[in-house]
């Protein structure tokens, strides 16, 4: 008996494997819901294969989508029709970000991967007064509540993946070929860091392993 719930794990882990979907693109409207309807410049930090940048581009006059991977932005570019107002820069982040100041600025599933306090200082520094900042980031699971989420998350994260691939075993989408690596920081930490360098930041848990933040530049 004490080994069926490994059993049943390994079997979600074969079926998540066969049904993959992408958990970053989830957050994608609600992160439209947070922005204005029209907006002139937007910076997307960690771009991948630009299907952010390119839903930005429908209400922004530029965007510019960076990230430090050629590959992945070469492919963002290869995805991206001519007339699109995105344009994308393989960049370091938080060092070599566009000078700005953008009106929007995003991050998803990328903050993990930098110097969390440098980023946050140095994205503050890059959005114009009044501008927004979305982030959806990954987070190490540690408290209860972190774990209880992420129970919470599993029969739908296998639910999503099965209806998404129309009940058939699936390559991963492109936007999930960018180079990925584990969150080291627990969720009270990211939002106690998150509140310091951005007063007034918005931190929230989010189903999937995510969490968001938002913030208004005064």
């Amino acid at each position: 008996m004490t080994s069926l719930p490994h059993r049943i794990l390994q079997a979600l882990d074969r079926f998540n494997a066969a049904h993959p979907w992408d958990h970053n693109a989830h957050y994608h409207r609600w992160i439209l819901r947070q922005l204005p309807r029209r907006f002139g410049s937007a910076l997307d930090v960690g771009c991948g294969t630009g299907d952010l940048a390119r839903l930005l581009a429908t209400r922004a006059d530029e965007v510019h989508g960076v990230d430090s991977d050629p590959v992945i932005v070469s492919r963002a570019r290869r995805l991206t029709p001519e007339a699109t107002a995105a344009s994308f820069t393989v960049a370091d982040a938080p060092t070599e970000l566009p000078a700005g100041p953008h009106d929007v600025i995003t991050c998803v599933a990328a903050l993990h991967h930098l110097p969390f306090t440098e980023a946050l200082d140095t994205i503050r520094e890059h959005l114009a007064p009044g501008g927004t900042l979305v982030v959806v980031g990954l987070y190490r699971p540690r408290t209860a509540t972190d774990h209880l989420l992420g129970a919470a998350a599993v029969l739908p994260n296998a639910a999503i993946g099965w209806l998404k691939n129309r009940a058939r075993a699936a390559a991963p989408p492109t936007s999930m070929t960018a180079r990925t690596c584990p969150a080291d920081m627990a969720f009270p930490d990211i939002a106690a860091q998150a509140h310091t360098h951005l007063p007034g930041a918005r931190v929230r848990r989010r189903l999937f392993w995510r969490y968001t933040l938002t913030w208004r530049r005064p």
